[in-house]
């Protein structure tokens, strides 16, 4: 072999190193720089140079071979990675990532259909600054994005903003234009072969420079690759959130299940118990403690007044607090109209009601939220009750007959056979030797019909009794205070009568001839609430001053009015004039004759008249201030007397 042959060679030799050692570019050209400068025959530096472009091109393919494995194995990391995935967030976060990893760009983006608004949103960014384009939204076909979207086709472009191809809006310019976006590439993300009608787009993922830049097929090639496997990821990861979320539901209806199947039972058993004790004839108090002990908490029975029949359990007693009375009624009243148990602050009402009457209500404390079940057996609870309070005011009232009658024979005949009347009273559980009050109650002839029912209702669970008396309500209490005893019967009975009750008392008194005269103290005391304009009100004769005196004690009252006034009453019931009444309007208007003459709808003369003629019979003094106490107390007592041919003016 010559000497230039063996130059040749060795200068191949040094191609094959550079070649074998990884080489720059600029290196493999050196060496025919070299050999020419060396002055190598044409021929040999023909064949140095073919033998570097060779290298070139070889190195070229390894370089591509070396970059398509480490794509391929990045490729097939992503693959395992988003594999090991369940989270549908993080599997499209790692997407994004990969993608701007794989191919070198500045940010990677991917976009999800809006099945409902027919469009496409952002989804998830890797490498965005600008929340413009974080929250951009593409119709189908518009911009790049809506291309891929619309023709599961990739797309390039190098430079976008000035790329005609695509539909360009204001709004998907200003948000690439925010980001500073130049190069895009776009991907579908499709489900299904090519061939397959079921196929379909359910994303595009991007990955875009901020500057010009030709993605090379190679680049779409590997894009589209983690596209297709990202796509699978993505149903794979939906597909267990899916069944994740109906694995939820189903252990939340077999949740509910058991739950209502308890509940169920429970009511089941609370219902027996219940209707064990209606059948049994049981007590409220019973009901009180079976409904406490089935709910927790203390409980506490009301009437339809609000007094309280039964309280049972700690803290179950009077609805406590500032305004209870108030809040108590509007809370059972609320309960009433929507036939529900209602809350109230740290407690729960319920009606006793009979169709639309009331009968009671029900609190239950210490218990400030309750499950519908719970809910539902406490209103079970307020029907039971209302079962009880019907039975026990059916009996109350079949013996409240039997009662009246022994009032009737009480306070028309005490001292036939007084006896008879106290064993009487015994065998039906009132013991006429005991103190009671007398209560006379009245109300206008439109309510009157329903006073005995109000009576009843007022006196029931207490051991009282209550009959109907010369076209009044007669009542007979074991209490003391008779004053407040009427007022209160007076306030519930105008509640429940609607319209005003005026209630007289007297006593107490025991047996039954002292029980007839506190009767009939009664009466004078209503006769003297009406006469004082006391519509509505009730009062024993102790709390009506210098009335109240005369007609408890009991005074001659009309030797009083005929000693006081007989001259008048005598010259009226003569001549058929009204003395007494000019002298009633005299007094009542302040002694104004202007005013009088207005009431008597007379002259002014004929009321100076009459008072002339009064001042004949009666004496000079007849108006001075003795005299006109006398004369106006005798005026009030003629009204009480109902003596016939009385003046009613």
């Amino acid at each position: 072999m010559g000497p230039q042959a063996a130059s040749a060679v060795s200068r191949v030799r040094v191609l094959l190193d550079l070649l074998a050692g990884g080489a720059p570019a600029e290196e493999f050209g050196a060496v025919a720089a070299e050999a020419r400068r060396a002055g190598v025959a044409p021929d040999e530096l023909a064949e140095i140079e073919r033998a570097t472009a060779v290298a070139l091109r070889v190195r070229g393919a390894l370089r591509q071979h070396r970059r398509r494995e480490a794509e391929l194995t990045a490729l097939f990391d992503t693959v395992g990675d988003l594999a090991a995935l369940r989270d549908l967030d993080a599997v499209l976060t790692s997407i994004v990532r990969r993608a701007r990893v794989l191919l070198g760009t500045d940010t990677a983006y991917l976009t999800l259909p809006d099945e409902e608004a027919g469009d496409t949103y952002m989804r998830v960014t890797d490498g965005s600054v600008s929340p413009l384009f974080q929250h951009l939204r593409l119709e189908l076909g518009e911009g790049l994005g809506g291309l891929v979207a619309q023709t599961a086709t990739p797309y390039a472009t190098p430079s976008y903003p000035t790329d005609e191809r695509f539909r360009h809006t204001s709004t998907i310019d200003a948000g690439v234009l925010d980001e500073g976006l130049v190069a895009i590439l776009g991907v579908p993300l499709v489900l299904g072969s090519s061939g397959d009608p079921d196929r379909k787009v359910i994303g595009v993922l991007f990955a875009a420079d901020r500057s010009p830049r030709t993605f090379a097929p190679d680049e779409v090639a590997l894009l589209c690759s983690l596209a297709a496997h990202a796509a699978i990821a993505i149903d794979t990861a939906r597909a267990l959130a899916d069944t994740r979320a109906t694995l939820a539901e189903l252990a939340e209806a077999n949740a509910v299940i058991r739950a209502h199947s308890a509940a169920m039972q429970r009511a089941a058993e609370a219902h027996d118990q219940l209707t064990d004790l209606v059948l049994r004839g049981g007590e409220l108090s019973q009901v009180a403690s079976a409904v406490a002990g089935l709910l927790g908490g203390a409980i506490t029975l009301h009437d339809a007044g609000g007094r309280p029949l039964a309280a049972v359990g700690p803290g179950g007693g009077a609805f406590t607090g500032r305004h209870d009375p108030d809040e108590l009624a509007e809370a059972v009243a609320d309960s009433h109209a929507t036939a529900r148990a209602v809350p109230r602050r740290d407690r729960w009402v319920c009606a006793a009601r009979a169709g639309q009457e009331l009968l009671g209500g029900l609190v239950l404390h210490g218990r400030p939220e309750l499950a519908d079940a719970d809910r539902r057996l406490f209103e079970r609870a307020g029907v039971v009750t209302a079962l009880l309070l019907l039975l026990r005011r059916s009996v109350a009232e079949a013996e409240n007959r039997i009662r009246g009658e022994l009032i009737t024979d009480l306070l028309t005949a005490p001292d036939r056979d007084p006896k008879g009347l106290v064993e009487r009273g015994r065998r039906l559980g009132v013991d006429l030797s005991r103190p009671h009050l007398l209560l006379v109650a009245e109300a206008s002839a439109e309510a009157r019909k329903r006073l005995a029912a109000a009576a009843r209702q007022h006196l029931f669970g207490t051991e009282s009794v209550s009959a109907e008396h010369a076209g009044a309500i007669v009542m007979l209490l074991p209490a003391d205070d008779a004053g407040a005893a009427a007022r209160a019967a007076a306030a519930q009975m105008s509640q429940l009568v609607g319209a005003p009750v005026t209630v007289g008392a007297a006593g107490p008194a025991a047996e039954p001839a002292a029980l007839a005269a506190a009767h009939a103290e009664a009466a004078r005391c209503l006769r003297a609430l009406r006469v004082l304009g006391r519509v509505g009100d009730g009062a024993c004769a102790a709390e009506l001053g210098f009335l109240g005196v005369l007609l408890g004690d009991d005074r001659d009252v009309r030797g009083y009015v005929a000693a006081t006034l007989g001259p008048l009453l005598d010259y009226d019931a003569r001549r058929g004039t009204e003395l007494i009444r000019t002298l009633r309007a005299y007094f009542g208007r302040g002694r104004s004759l202007t005013r009088a003459k207005d009431d008597l709808h007379v002259h002014v003369n004929t009321v100076v008249q009459r008072l002339d003629r009064i001042e004949a019979l009666l004496g000079p003094d007849w108006n001075s201030p003795e005299r006109e106490l006398e004369l106006q107390l005798a005026l009030r007592l003629h009204l009480l007397t109902g003596e016939p041919g009385q003046d009613r003016g």
